[in-house]
């Protein structure tokens, strides 16, 4: 159901007291002609609202030649920021910046997270993040997850549709999304829950198989049918299947760069009230489709660029695919069994 403005201005005010935003801080919005412009008042007022000192920067729409669709996450690196010094300074010069815009996987987000300056990303649709609006509790639940497997040093993944897959951890750090930015340098985005990290190099193999209705985005669809994945030394070598494998196979290749394959970030959803039947429900232009992302149990995996992490995969092409119903392990310990979280003390979460 449709959020008003009013309610829309204080949740903003919630999140924004989460990321201990007041009136010592400076909070930045960045905008583009296709930012959602409800979200750009509410963000301002409640950032007036804590007395912070509030600014708005609004940047040209960018669309690289070989960009394809208008999902956000379809076209990685390049964004109305590169090569605007002028720009990006004023930015590195607040406390906080709600991005209504999009900088993921930029260089320039990097250094300006570098800089000490926090990024909320807040590109959903106004209902979702009304449902999905973040708490002590989301981050609690997180950061418990997060501390094993930032203590693991592998991940194996298996599923009854056939999925096969393990990776060696510890040269890339571990990723938690809860939803708001409480320390300086962070980046999260409203709404999210959950948690991942990159396999070691040259060692993530074998095989995902995604299922009859699992998702692959920016694509926003279900699939209908298996596609088959075989992964050796850190890379997609084949895909299997009907006309999904053909079409998901076309897709790549149209990049013309290796690097597309390469498995990128690795994880699981961890946020209840994220749902796996919410991208049937709105448009494809509406938003990215976290809940997709976020839906608990669901084991995510990537494909494409690892620079946000130090990695040298500088790549335009980033498919995030949440696959249902599988069992995640951290050295041999569960933490989702079947698609069903596992509390840090072993017991499976309903």
């Amino acid at each position: 159901m449709p959020v008003s403005d009013s309610e829309l201005t204080r949740m903003f005010e919630h999140v924004l007291t989460l990321s201990k935003v007041d009136e010592t801080q400076s909070v930045a919005i960045l905008k583009s002609h296709y930012s959602n412009e409800r979200t750009v008042r509410a963000a301002m007022d409640a950032a007036q609202r804590l007395k912070a000192c509030v600014f708005i920067i609004e940047l040209p729409s960018f669309n690289h030649p070989i960009a394809m669709g208008n999902d956000m996450t379809a076209y990685c690196g390049d964004t109305a920021l590169t090569g605007n010094i002028a720009a990006q300074r004023a930015l590195e010069t607040a406390d906080m910046i709600v991005d209504t815009m999009m900088l993921l996987h930029s260089p320039e987000q990097e250094q300006i997270l570098k800089s000490g300056t926090r990024i909320l990303l807040a590109v959903e649709p106004p209902e979702v993040l009304a449902r999905m609006l973040p708490t002590e509790e989301d981050k609690s639940r997180v950061m418990a997850s997060h501390k094993l497997l930032e203590q693991a040093s592998s991940m194996r993944v298996v599923s009854s549709a056939g999925s096969d897959f393990r990776a060696q951890l510890g040269q890339y750090p571990t990723v938690a999304e809860y939803g708001y930015v409480d320390k300086p340098g962070r980046w999260d985005h409203w709404p999210s829950g959950f948690l991942f990290s990159w396999p070691n190099e040259g060692t993530a193999e074998g095989v995902l198989v995604m299922d009859v209705g699992d998702i692959m985005l920016p694509f926003k669809t279900y699939l209908r049918e298996k596609v088959t994945l075989e992964i050796e030394k850190g890379f997609i070598t084949s895909i299997h299947g009907g006309f999904e494998a053909e079409y998901l196979r076309d897709y790549m290749a149209y990049f013309n760069d290796p690097e597309v394959y390469g498995i990128s970030h690795i994880g699981w959803g961890l946020q209840p009230r994220a749902q796996w039947t919410a991208m049937g429900l709105y448009d494809k232009n509406d938003g990215m489709c976290m809940d997709a992302r976020a839906f608990q149990g669901n084991f995510l995996f990537s494909t494409g660029p690892n620079t946000e992490v130090g990695g040298t995969r500088k790549t335009p092409c980033h498919m995030d695919i949440p696959l249902r119903n599988c069992s995640v392990y951290l050295d041999d310990t569960a933490v989702v069994v079947e698609g069903k979280v596992v509390a840090p003390e072993g017991s499976v979460l309903k």
